[in-house]
């Protein structure tokens, strides 16, 4: 997989990306989707979501070959295109991002258990949210003592995300029923779904959260043993996850109806495989899930770290997230992320956050790093930055970079404005942070424009707070 001198070849980096997609996403999709969306529209969306997703790795690929010094992860090409404030901001949205999705991990896992033991509900019970804070600061005091996955639990957990959707595909392609498939293609029959067009909107987001992770690709670029196989991998990276991601989705909708799958319980691959071979099939999605699951929170809660202790590296976020520890793991930006887990796992309890509302929240966080990272893909191609000698490449780069940057633009109104405030209020608090670090260097807080875009952030933060006092808002 990688030579004697550590680069990695082909095979390795295409499990790299895939593996850092397919986390439990994958393992609630037929409920997910089924709760927004009929057949037609699901196919509409994940038509959608391929050119849209697909644009989006070529964004990440062009910008790591044509920006090489620009190593700090999405955030900065944020900064380097549209100044300090923007890229604090991406760099938060995607820390808040990270975090929210492992607070929807740590429900999913116990709604997992909740399969066989009911005390865990659908993973926002007391007992679960109990369970899930032991197992949080586990894995925090595991993490700070410096142990990170080893070789064979990374195995482990990829045989344990990849073997039952394997079998689950094979199964269910057997027990397929095309009048089932066919039966209410548009909807029709479920009203509350609204027209075809809310149906694409309303899965938009839960599109978007299962691809998360293929800016990945771009991150190992360095290591490559050739420069050209990160393109190569995340493509073929790529299209294998939206393979899995497509069959799964489509063979439930010809298992179940629509209204049957809206009503399953989370993970519902688990309940669609029980209808069709009965209870071990239930047994082996579930387990399968619980592995892969217990692998990604290790990594996660790690890298939702180091995403701060890169950003305070570079005086992006203030000098105290840049402490490390004696093992070398950042101890503080650590301790803050696991707080912000653990009182957002309280609200959970309080606010009967489903992990469906928690990673439509998750998403529409990602979204600004991803529309940042477009539009400055697009910018170098318009200014021809970088492409004085290849004129061919910049028409090329002009057209993904335009289209990457349409659907970024869309999926931010595809979110709504629900999940907009929501974001404001998340986005807003970051400030305090960003004029820390700016004090530290001694330099004024925002330029001029910043000042407008702080301004509109605020206002859309007080509309969601008083939207959560007055009702019309909920998490």
């Amino acid at each position: 997989m990688s030579d004697s001198s550590g680069k990695l070849k082909l095979g390795a980096l295409v499990a790299l990306v895939v593996g850092s997609m397919i986390g439990g996403g994958i393992f609630s999709l037929p409920q997910n989707m089924a709760a927004s969306a009929g057949v037609g529209a699901v196919l509409i969306g994940w038509a959608i979501t391929a050119v849209g997703m697909l644009t989006l790795a070529f964004v990440f690929q062009t910008l790591a070959n044509r920006k090489p010094d620009l190593d700090g992860g999405v955030y900065a090409y944020a900064k380097a295109g549209f100044g300090d404030y923007m890229g604090f901001s991406s760099a938060w949205g995607y820390w808040i991002s990270a975090w929210l999705g492992n607070v929807g991990y740590f429900v999913l896992l116990f709604s997992t258990l909740g399969y066989f033991f009911p005390v865990f509900g659908e993973g926002n019970t007391p007992a679960a949210i109990i369970g899930a804070s032991l197992l949080l600061w586990a894995v925090h005091f595991l993490v700070l003592r410096g142990i990170k996955e080893a070789a064979f639990i990374n195995l482990v957990t990829t045989v344990a995300k990849v073997v039952p959707l394997v079998l689950f595909a094979l199964i269910c392609l057997f027990a397929f029923k095309l009048d089932i498939f066919t039966a209410d293609i548009w909807g029709r029959g479920t009203p509350e779904l609204g027209s075809v067009m809310n149906q694409v909107r309303n899965m938009m987001l839960v599109t978007v959260w299962v691809f998360i992770g293929i800016e990945g690709a771009s991150i190992f670029s360095s290591r490559a043993e050739k420069r050209a196989d990160v393109g190569k991998a995340t493509v073929v990276g790529f299209v294998t996850v939206l393979l899995f991601l497509v069959l799964v989705n489509v063979l439930s909708l010809g298992i179940m109806t629509q209204p049957e799958l809206a009503k399953l319980q989370n993970p519902s691959m688990a309940a669609v495989l029980e209808h069709v071979v009965g209870h071990w099939g239930a047994v082996l999605i579930s387990v399968g899930l619980i592995i892969s699951l217990l692998g990604a929170l290790l990594s996660w809660v790690l890298l939702c770290a180091e995403i701060m202790f890169a950003a305070a590296k570079d005086h992006t976020m203030p000098a105290f997230l840049r402490r490390e520890n004696a093992n070398q793991v950042p101890a503080n930006a650590l301790w803050l992320t696991n707080a912000m887990v653990q009182v957002f796992l309280v609200i959970t309890l309080f606010s009967s956050s489903t992990y469906l509302s928690l990673i439509y929240l998750a998403t529409s966080m990602i979204l600004v790093p991803y529309l940042w990272s477009a539009a400055y893909a697009f910018l170098l191609a318009l200014r021809s930055e970088t492409y004085e000698q290849a004129l061919a490449e910049r028409k090329k780069d002009l057209i993904i970079g335009a289209i990457a940057l349409l659907y970024a633009i869309w999926l931010l109104y595809a979110g709504g404005v629900k999940y907009l405030l929501l974001s404001a209020l998340l986005y807003a608090p970051g400030a305090i942070l960003f004029a820390k670090a700016k004090r530290e260097v001694g330099q004024p807080i925002f330029t001029n424009v910043e000042k407008l875009i702080f301004a509109a952030v605020v206002i859309g933060a007080l509309v969601a707070a008083y939207g959560l006092y007055d009702g019309f808002l909920t998490l």
